[in-house]
């Protein structure tokens, strides 16, 4: 798992949201076991607090659950929560800017299906 941080939002944020990718786009599946506080820590030269901190986030979000003994796994239903919760932002943050935006250029339907298709 690489991460590049960056300055503007915490670290333990950006863990949490390298996670969630890693769910979405399939290389951890539900019944996976997360890599351990301590491996996550050691091979991204973080505090194990932090690390801690990010993945409490993804149990709270009821996407990751802890097994006594165990470690820490990805629930069932995990991604398709995860793709329902992205759909929803996508929709009432991100979509209403795209329209304003193509509304403020006068684009059509056939500039923006034409643009799709080359």
């Amino acid at each position: 798992m690489e991460i590049n941080w960056n300055n503007k939002e915490p670290i333990y944020l950006q863990l949490r949201d390298r996670l969630i990718e890693l769910i979405m786009d399939g290389l951890l599946l539900e019944g996976d076991a997360l890599p351990s506080v301590r491996q996550i820590s050691s091979e991204q030269r973080i505090n194990p607090i932090t690390v801690s901190k990010a993945i409490q986030m993804l149990v709270d979000e009821e996407l990751v659950e802890k097994k006594r003994g165990l470690g820490m796994y990805v629930v069932t239903g995990a991604k398709d929560k995860l793709a329902r919760q992205e759909k929803t932002k996508f929709l009432n943050e991100e979509w209403p800017q795209i329209e304003e935006r193509i509304e403020r250029l006068g684009l059509g339907l056939d500039d923006l299906l034409g643009r799709t298709k080359n």
